[in-house]
């Protein structure tokens, strides 16, 4: 094999790989024994025709294709690492010559990591936050966790009130027809959530247990369901249980309830102190965003668009990915925002490429500080992974490649090079 390179604009590299003919004549023996079977030929049992017969039936290129594809991917990564490169995005490959006997060509044109050119990255100036935590703060939540432990009680002397939480069966007709999805039975609603549509729960409020009412409304315009956009209902509904929230006294019993604390004083001083923890967390996240962006507006790079668009299409799919451990299929966020998969990428390219231009000053800001991490930290850092996935650390480091470990180098590398810039940042 041999490889030529040729730099392009913009970070982009165009790679001539030629492979001798004896390796392409080893990719058309692997896409005749692949394809055979798929072939009859007349006076031939099925996969037993010989090769030179059917390329003289249907063309010598009949397995051209199937060879190109055995043998790109290897030669490619062989290039690749040759020529020392740092790929950041997929290769965009095109076939230049391709015949039986001779030499298998085909170029490869791939964007690399980028040169960062630094300006300052010390001294920066950010905002100072003053963290304070007021009464209200900590009285909103307490007030969270009395929700959390409060209970439902039935009520049957009123009528519905708002906040109350209704036990409902409802039947839904579109001009005297029931339509798919407008009925249920024992259904929990909650007046003033706003989770039906138009004024469904507030014509409930005023009413009672075991009446049946007729709530007439119209669906949105915009209503996911396109059958039902803009049109008028009637739901017949029946009120089976009327319950209302219960909270907790705040007293020291409730104090003592939801934490270690002996009284009501105690506990919220734990509150405080917890509130105050995680603004200071906040404040320093909001003040290494600052100095980071900094940084990157003071160097000078060019991204190629080849990077930013697979960053994009992998920030997609993670997206993807979180929804659907959320149990929200991506198919159905789709049919609520009226996007697909091409609009969401586009949507993450700002994103992605903040996130990539921040990622490579820091790398170089790592580099030209000649940062460095061990073998200690590695494993530290291993130890917390294997803790946070439940798993034994000989198991874990069992699992890591060295790739992956060297991976998690990298990320330590950058956590280093941020601190580095938040620490000698001046806040003003």
């Amino acid at each position: 094999m041999n490889a030529k390179l040729e730099k392009l604009e913009n970070s982009m590299v165009k790679l001539t790989i030629e492979v001798d003919a004896e390796a392409f004549e080893e990719g058309l023996k692997v896409a005749y024994n692949k394809n055979k079977k798929k072939i009859t030929l007349p006076g031939f049992r099925k996969g037993r025709a010989p090769r030179q017969l059917i390329e003289k039936t249907y063309g010598a290129e009949v397995f051209y294709e199937d060879a190109a594809n055995y043998i790109i991917p290897d030669a490619y990564d062989k290039a690749v690492e040759e020529k020392e490169l740092k790929v950041v995005s997929r290769p965009e490959v095109n076939v230049e010559k391709i015949e039986k006997g001779q030499p298998f060509i085909f170029t490869a044109e791939v964007a690399v990591k980028p040169e960062v050119t630094l300006g300052d990255y010390t001294g920066l100036e950010v905002n100072k936050i003053d963290i304070v935590v007021e009464e209200q703060e900590v009285s909103a939540e307490i007030d969270k966790v009395r929700e959390q432990n409060s209970r439902l009680e039935i009520v049957t002397d009123r009528p519905i009130e708002d906040k109350d939480m209704v036990i409902i069966d409802f039947d839904g007709y579109i001009d005297g027809e029931s339509f798919e999805g407008g009925k249920s039975t024992d259904y929990s609603l909650t007046i003033g959530s706003h989770t039906f549509i138009d004024t469904f729960e507030e014509q409930l409020i005023g009413k009672s247990m075991d009446e049946d009412v007729e709530v007439d409304v119209t669906f949105p315009d915009d209503y996911k369901q396109e059958d039902l956009q803009g049109k008028p209902a009637l739901f017949k509904v029946k009120i089976k249980e009327i319950k209302v929230k219960e909270l907790p006294e705040l007293d020291d019993e409730f104090a003592k309830d939801v934490s270690d604390c002996e009284t009501l004083e105690e506990y919220k001083i734990e509150v405080m102190d917890k509130l105050k923890e995680q603004k200071e967390k906040e404040a320093v996240n909001q003040k290494r965003e600052a100095v980071t962006k900094k940084a990157v507006e003071n160097a000078t790079m060019n991204i190629p668009d080849p990077m930013i668009d697979l960053q994009a299409e992998n920030m997609a799919y993670d997206f993807a990915r979180n929804l659907q451990y959320q149990g929200l299929p991506i198919e159905q966020y789709f049919q609520y925002t009226g996007q697909n998969m091409d609009s969401l990428k586009e949507n993450m390219k700002e994103q992605a490429t903040q996130s990539i231009q921040s990622r490579l000053v820091l790398e170089a800001i790592a580099k030209a500080e000649d940062m460095q991490v061990t073998e200690m930290e590695l494993e530290e850092e291993l130890k917390s992974m294997a803790k946070s996935y439940n798993m034994a650390y000989e198991e874990l480091v069992k699992t890591v490649k060295d790739n992956e470990k060297e991976s998690i180098k990298e990320d330590l590398m950058i956590k280093k090079a941020l601190e580095f810039i938040e620490q000698n940042a001046k806040e003003v």
